[in-house]
């Protein structure tokens, strides 16, 4: 389910960033992404920033002592990260700022072959040593028992293909927000990715196409397909139902579209 966003950055969360970083000259509220309470682009005399921040006492406090602790292995495809704080109330991650654009994922977008080139180098990079949630684990509640082990793997997934959290930069394509990395079969990531190019207007097959064009694609059996895009469906049933978000209706069709083009 989406974080709701605050408008404003409040004075004590402010505080923290002028400790660290100097006056704050000018902020601007971030409105894309689904994961942060606070979400900022914010100029100091020394630098420019994008800051993110959840309450200490949110469920999801979790994703970004994550994002911290992988942003050092992702060099080169995230934006680095300048610091992190917390106190009794927030936690808060600074960024380098990205002068970037969100990706599209519709039919005939430019944006799809670059984002599918960092997709497959970054199935390429070496685990980090950090204790990495099992996809798997993350699918028990949405796969029968005897299909779980279609997921699992050893490649460093980043799960999250949201086209706000992918950025189209001069510098090359810079994927943000990392708190629900995981570690599983490398076919995944283009596998999920699907399910956005289909929200995006690609029918089924289309999307298959694209992400086919990913290494791993080939490793996913149709038997482990088939169970991924039921996983998905019941993942995205369950979101819709708690969730009124403009975004969850579209993924929830799209998981419902794969599903009835795998089974």
């Amino acid at each position: 389910m989406a974080t709701e966003r605050l408008s404003e950055i409040p004075p004590t969360v402010a505080r923290m960033i002028e400790i660290r970083s100097g006056p704050i000259l000018e902020s601007s509220p971030v409105t894309g992404g689904l994961n942060s309470e606070i979400a900022a682009h914010v100029r100091t005399e020394t630098q420019t920033l994008f800051v993110k921040g959840l309450r200490t006492s949110n469920p999801r406090a979790w994703t970004q002592t994550r994002e911290a602790a992988i942003n050092p292995f992702v060099h080169g495809l995230s934006p680095r990260m300048v610091w992190q704080a917390d106190d009794d109330a927030w936690h808060l991650l600074a960024f380098e700022y990205t002068e970037g654009r969100h990706a599209n994922w519709k039919p005939g977008s430019d944006d799809l072959e670059p984002v599918l080139d960092v997709m497959q180098e970054l199935a390429g990079r070496p685990l980090p040593p950090l204790q990495l949630r099992r996809f798997s684990d993350r699918m028990a509640g949405c796969a029968a028992p005897d299909e779980l082990h279609h997921f699992d793997g050893s490649a460093l997934l980043r799960t999250e293909w949201n086209p706000e959290n992918v950025l189209i930069a001069d510098g090359g394509v810079r994927l943000v927000d990392w708190g629900w990395v995981s570690l599983g079969a490398a076919w995944i990531d283009p596998a999920l990715w699907v399910l956005w190019l289909i929200a995006a207007g690609h029918d089924p097959e289309q999307a298959e196409y694209a992400a086919a064009g990913h290494q791993a694609w080939r490793q996913a059996s149709y038997e482990a397909l088939a169970a991924f895009s039921r996983a998905q469906l019941r993942l995205w049933d369950s979101i819709a139902g708690q969730s009124s978000t403009a975004w969850a209706g579209p993924l929830q069709q799209a998981a419902t579209s794969w599903r009835d083009y795998r089974n």
